[in-house]
């Protein structure tokens, strides 16, 4: 049997691995109308008080609103939610930005994925006809300064990255790598996220020039050209379909096969047609998992073009504000299992402008927007459509940036800060209700 690395990442904070029934937030549980016993999670809060905690009190509050309550121990295996090959096609995408929300002390960032594991209990689990998938924002190191927060104004960017040299220090604990490794604390969180019911994928580049590969004695930038580095993408997205995720943000993915270049954001050569069909095709083949969902950021109205290509999703095609262009859009594409545009809410690249009444409609819509529910289109959200982000930052600044909110210089002070305060708890209690109304659909 395979055990999970939970309790080793408890003993390596210094905790004991029995746990107890939180009675931590219990006014604030939420829970889907009808059927209430399966599906819960914490809402109407700001996420300094999740944040706050210490990493027992969090994981005994996953356990608290989780299906299985009687959990003492976590001295078993946990299987990822079952939502059969096909059900990137139908998700909902929540990308978190781990980094954000990492331990920022002095100039330094880490942990992320520690903090990441403390949200997960205000993430609302699957519904019964489709999954919630998280999609971490970084996960290999970044070039411009990794394990490194800058002022606000400093480049620090999310979008160029480091392979062959494990993960970043702006998301796993490396004081503690001597007792749980890098991976193991990314098995954990899968494991957590597994265990309330959720999905997990992680965000990639393919514009060459966005890349290095790195080696014992130098680094060299990345070439689809070279037969080695090609070798080396394939095996590192491998590695971490081993480690429990399950889907693949491809950035730029519209463009592969150098399509539409005009719009072309990304800096550097992309992968041919053909090419990103064998990448696709290896990862599944080689992880062994016939459930990954691969997801391209935007997509045109060639769908087939994609579906052919090995994608499941597309980003970016129609927005969340129109609810009947959206329910037609989904009986159009209700006899396409395997491939459909998202309802865009928010992505990467948004800089400000959106009412909380705005984006609650789109979400809304994402979530109603369909005839039947089997027949439910994807949809693509960030952190900042969970937990509101401060009014003067946004989710492009902090996908381009790695600053610290702290005002007196601590840990606390930074996730205090990065939110946004009452109006933002009251938005996460409006979004609560929203997803109490879908989850038993």
């Amino acid at each position: 049997m395979k055990t999970n690395c939970i309790n080793k990442l408890l003993k390596a904070h210094k905790f004991d691995t029995k746990l107890d029934k939180s009675d931590l937030f219990k006014d604030k549980i939420y829970y889907a109308l009808g059927c209430e016993n399966e599906k819960k999670w914490i809402a109407n809060i700001v996420p300094s008080e999740l944040l706050s905690l210490n990493l027992k009190q969090a994981i005994e509050l996953i356990v608290s609103t989780g299906k299985d309550t009687s959990i003492t121990d976590f001295d078993c295996d946990i299987q990822s939610p079952d939502y059969k090959d096909n059900w990137g096609r139908f998700a909902n995408y929540i990308e978190l930005n781990n980094r954000a929300i990492g331990y920022m002390q002095g100039n330094n960032c880490c942990c992320g994925i520690i903090n990441t594991i403390k949200l997960l209990s205000a993430i609302p689990p699957s519904a019964k006809s489709w999954a919630n998938c998280i999609v971490l924002s970084q996960i290999f190191p970044n070039i411009y300064g990794d394990g490194y927060n800058k002022a606000p104004w400093e480049e620090n960017s999310i979008y160029g990255i480091k392979l062959n040299c494990g993960y970043s220090r702006n998301i796993i604990d490396y004081g503690i790598s001597d007792k749980i490794s890098a991976e193991e604390q990314l098995m954990a969180f899968n494991n957590l996220a597994h265990f309330r019911n959720i999905k997990t994928g992680f965000r990639t580049v393919i514009s060459a020039d966005q890349i290095k590969i790195s080696y014992k004695d130098k680094e060299e930038a990345f070439s689809w050209d070279n037969p080695q580095h090609l070798e080396i993408y394939i095996q590192e997205s491998t590695k971490l379909m081993n480690l429990g995720f399950e889907a693949m943000f491809i950035d730029s993915a519209k463009h592969i096969g150098n399509y539409d270049l005009k719009h072309y954001t990304g800096v550097g050569a992309l992968p041919g047609y053909s090419q990103m069909q064998y990448i696709l095709h290896e990862i599944r083949k080689r992880s062994g998992k016939t459930t990954i969902a691969f997801i391209g950021e935007k997509s045109t109205d060639d769908f087939k073009r994609y579906e052919n290509m090995g994608l499941n999703v597309g980003t970016d095609y129609i927005n969340g504000d129109d609810f009947f262009k959206i329910r037609e859009l989904s009986e159009k594409m209700r006899f396409n299992r395997n491939y459909a545009p998202a309802v865009e809410v928010e992505n990467d690249n948004y800089q400000g402008g959106m009412s909380y009444e705005q984006r609650l409609n789109r979400i809304s819509n994402a979530l109603f927007g369909y005839y039947y529910p089997q027949d439910k289109l994807p949809s693509f959200m960030q952190t900042n459509d969970i937990f509101p982000l401060r009014y003067d930052t946004n989710t492009h600044h902090i996908m381009m940036s790695n600053p610290s909110y702290s005002s007196d210089g601590t840990i606390e002070s930074h996730i205090e800060n990065l939110f946004a305060k009452e109006d933002g708890r009251n938005y996460n209690h409006k979004l609560g209700v929203l997803f109490a109304y879908a989850l038993c659909r």
